[in-house]
């Protein structure tokens, strides 16, 4: 094989995502360094290329075997309608790696309600496929604009309603928009092309790489909790703990005691660790995970 045929070029998602994504790879094992202004991001893996590009490109680009793998916005995937093959929703607890929502929204005090009101209006979008593909479902005829930028300050003058994401709702706030419909709830996918798929060298890189980025977000809501319990209060402990799997139980070296570690979510170690103290645990330490490969 060529060095090009041994080789997979990924996308990696410029702007909103960057950061994230950054931090996603190194949880995942890989230094991904991001450098000034180059596009060629480096990776310590000489079987990866990498190239940033912005997310609303990043599907076409898979669909014709430029980039063999990337991650993007589902958004993105529907509103280019690129024939790529979705292999996981990367959906984390991470800054614009949650749930987003496309919205249509007019100002407040408008007599635009529901998409019903906007037949033959002006709406104001960069996700002009998606609109027109949500009217369609409505039985609406509406003149559309494509928004180059600051959707949310068009509405009344420059456009009657807007299409426009929104994450927390702070700036059709700002803005006193009102939400009319959520047109889609969109969140981070990992998409490849399908010759890539077929590849008998790209299809094993592209499954080990997803399956390290997977474990990293299976882990990034959970922690280890390991503790020394008496003998004799194992099966209350045990009790207390929703585990991922079956706690492990360990001998030590005072035969009337025992090591107990599991997986649990971090989000319910501030109520457990005064319950298990109160049941006779011991020494109980918290421990970060990096993956887990379920």
């Amino acid at each position: 094989m060529t060095a090009e045929e041994t080789q997979l070029r990924i996308g990696i998602p410029k702007g909103s995502l960057q950061e994230t994504t950054r931090k996603l790879f190194s949880l995942a094992g890989f230094n991904l360094r991001i450098l000034g202004r180059s596009y060629y991001p480096e990776i310590d893996d000489p079987e990866i290329q990498c190239i940033l590009i912005r997310p609303q490109e990043m599907a076409r680009y898979v669909e014709q075997g430029v980039l063999d793998c990337a991650i993007t916005g589902l958004d993105w995937i529907l509103e280019t309608g690129a024939d790529v093959a979705e292999l996981a929703d990367l959906k984390a607890p991470w800054p614009n790696y949650g749930t987003v929502r496309w919205v249509m929204a007019s100002k407040e005090g408008s007599p635009f309600d529901t998409v019903k009101d906007l037949e033959g209006m002006r709406i104001a979008t960069e996700a002009v496929g998606m609109t027109e593909r949500f009217l369609k479902e409505h039985g609406v005829s509406a003149d559309m604009e494509f928004s180059w930028g600051a959707t949310e300050v068009k509405p009344p003058i420059l456009a009657d309603a807007i299409v426009d994401v929104s994450e927390t709702g702070s700036s059709l706030r700002a803005n006193a928009l009102k939400i009319m419909h959520v047109v889609l709830e969109s969140t981070p996918r990992f998409i490849a092309n399908h010759a890539a798929l077929e590849n008998e060298w790209k299809a094993p890189k592209i499954d080990r790489l997803l399956m390290l980025l997977k474990g990293a977000i299976a882990a990034s809501t959970r922690v280890t909790l390991a503790m020394n319990v008496p003998k004799a209060q194992i099966d209350s402990v045990v009790s207390l703990l929703p585990a991922l799997c079956t706690p492990t139980v360990s001998t030590l070296a005072d035969e009337n005691w025992v090591d107990i570690s599991t997986v649990v979510e971090e989000k319910l170690v501030r109520e457990l660790i005064p319950i298990l103290y109160r049941t006779g645990a011991r020494g109980i330490i918290e421990i970060p995970i990096n993956k887990i490969i379920e």
